[in-house]
């Protein structure tokens, strides 16, 4: 039998993941942004998994992540796999919500592929504030 993956989305894909940005369709992206298949958020003022520590910081970010209602969130950390302080996933997991850590490179991947599967996924890739002036 043979499989063919259809990519069933017609909305965002990420394309290139570097140290200085990551590009979305044809735009690069170098701060901290929110990805859904139908939306890109590229105003979050958060740049390392650390942020999320502040409790004030924590559900700020939350609200944002619960707006279109994902079945699984995907953090991606930066050029390295780092985690989120336990709070954080507990508090996603209250609202019946999957929290996947990766590097950026590795979230990217995961979301192009669940994007593509039609599932409900927000990506939240972090990027150091230095590399805004880099690209």
């Amino acid at each position: 039998m043979d499989l063919h993956l259809e990519n069933g989305s017609n909305g965002h894909q990420v394309r290139e993941c570097t140290a200085n940005g990551v590009r979305v369709d044809n735009q690069l992206l170098t701060r901290s942004f929110l990805l859904t298949p139908d939306r890109i958020e590229a105003d979050i003022a958060l740049d390392t998994v650390q942020g999320l520590d502040d409790e004030a910081e924590s559900s700020r970010i939350i609200e944002r992540l619960l707006v279109p209602q994902p079945e699984l969130v995907l953090l991606g950390t930066g050029t390295r796999l780092q985690f989120p302080s336990p709070r954080f996933q507990a508090a996603l997991l209250r609202h019946g919500i999957g929290l996947e850590s990766m590097d950026n490179a590795a979230a990217a991947r995961t979301f192009n592929l669940l994007a593509g599967e039609n599932r409900r996924v927000v990506a939240l890739f972090l990027l150091p504030a230095g590399v805004a002036n880099a690209g």
